[in-house]
């Protein structure tokens, strides 16, 4: 697998380099106002029902239910855009999120039942584009063969890093500061203008794929082992984002102080920018699979603590540790898709991933939840406890599995853009498929 790892700075371009490839940003600038909102939406959803119900467990539940529909549609999302393009997929998909947020918000402002916010929440949740994905697609394509493939790859990891910890802090001024509905409002506005716009940029969309050449079948992104330890990886790291996200609004009610929410979560979300841009500006001498476990131990150990923190003070600086954890763990995970899959299954592949973090959001929303109404904030915490605990156990035990061996196996024809699972090259090298089938030998370091 690779991992840049060398000390000669020359081997990693810059992000500014990055950003003067001709048009890169006309996709990466709406692709950013369109994926903004993806960390905006579960926040208000908590916000927003808790505020109409009096309850966070049940300001959990619709949260949850919009978490679990979003990570079990955004695999199909991903697997239709490798094959029908990105514009056909998102467009629909952004107008039907829009609305079904609207819907979302009208019926919570007027106090409906549970089990109806719950129903409304199904769509709300389904239809959130995959935008993500989309523009790592879309920098796979244009950076074919280009050293400035690896720094891409940082950037989007910041970038996505940025999103899950700028969008809560947003929505919590939002909904505290203007109105409780005033967060979901906002997440389906930058949805609809931002994936409308995002859309529009034909020239730098990746071709679809329908079919491949020669009759061959294209491998689900899910069969390939290293993706499935991923998804289980990314879970854990789903339910930090959600455990802290109830805990620490809960905590701020308890000590008579709710508008410290918004500062514990930034100084949260400060730790993961920090982290997040070192992640990207370090030429590393280890392999992504060691950082990988290196980063879920580091997480679990700061998550440990979580729970006895008894003062803002504390609670505020165990947050920027659990914060600078989580990037190592984040970004690593998502670059070490292009070693695990195949071009033709990528989209799909960072969907599931996506999807993973919003599935273990849902359920550390739920559990939290139901915790803090019964026991307080600091049983809330061990959500993300536990949770990180059951990830790093299970990439201890299958870290085999994200061995190079698999993207060994994909093997492309530069003529026909086929692939093979049955080919093998030397463990020392792959093959870099990019989003057209075309592959190229690169000589890797495997940790």
């Amino acid at each position: 697998m690779t991992s840049a790892v060398t000390t000669d700075k020359s081997a990693r371009p810059g992000y500014g380099q990055l950003l003067r490839t001709p048009g890169a940003l006309s996709f990466v600038l709406p692709g950013f106002a369109a994926r903004l909102p993806f960390g905006m939406l579960t926040i208000s959803i908590l916000l927003l029902v808790q505020h109409s119900t009096g309850s966070y467990g049940d300001a959990g539940i619709v949260a949850a239910v919009t978490g679990v529909s979003m990570a079990l549609f955004a695999p199909v999302m991903g697997k239709l855009t490798d094959r029908r393009g990105q514009s056909a997929v998102l467009v629909p998909a952004v107008l039907v999120h829009a609305v079904a947020v609207s819907a979302l918000t009208a019926l919570a402002l007027i106090g409906t039942p549970l089990w109806v916010l719950a129903l409304a929440a199904v769509p709300a949740g389904a239809s959130v584009p995959q935008v993500g994905p989309m523009v790592r697609s879309r920098w796979a394509a244009k950076l074919e063969g280009s050293p400035l493939l690896p720094t891409a790859a940082a950037f989007e990891s910041v970038t996505d890093e940025f999103t899950f910890v700028v969008g809560p802090v947003l929505a919590t001024a939002l909904c505290t500061g203007v109105h409780p509905a005033a967060g979901l409002a906002t997440e389906a506005a930058l949805t609809l203008l931002g994936g409308l716009f995002f859309a529009a940029q034909r020239s730098t969309e990746p071709k679809a794929t329908p079919a491949l050449a020669n009759g061959e079948k294209r491998a689900a992104a899910l069969s390939f082992p290293g993706l499935r330890v991923l998804v289980v990886a990314f879970i854990g790291i789903g339910a930090v984002f959600g455990g802290m996200q109830v805990s620490l609004a809960a905590f701020s009610n308890e000590i008579g102080n709710p508008g410290a929410n918004g500062m514990l979560y930034g100084v949260f979300a400060a730790g993961n920018m920090i982290a997040g841009i070192a992640m990207g500006a370090i030429a590393w001498k280890i392999g992504p699979r060691r950082r990988l476990i290196l980063g879920y131990v580091g997480l679990t150990a700061a998550a440990s603590l979580l729970w006895a923190a008894n003062s803002v003070v504390l609670l505020g600086a165990l947050g920027l540790v659990v914060g600078l954890c989580i990037a190592p763990a984040l970004i690593t995970g998502y670059t070490m898709i292009e070693q695990l899959i195949p071009a033709a299954s990528r989209t799909e592949a960072f969907t599931w991933l996506t999807g993973a973090v919003a599935f273990g959001q849902a359920g550390a929303v739920t559990l939290a939840g139901r915790l803090t109404d019964a026991h307080g904030s600091s049983y809330g915490f061990l959500v993300p406890l536990v949770a990180t605990v059951v990830a790093l156990a299970t990439l201890l035990a299958l870290r085999a599995k994200l061995a190079p061996t698999a993207p060994s196996r994909i093997v492309s024809s530069s003529s026909t853009g086929t692939t093979s699972s049955s080919a093998a090259t030397a463990p020392v090298t792959r093959n870099r498929v990019n989003e057209r089938g075309i592959g190229h030998r690169t000589p890797v370091t495997v940790d």
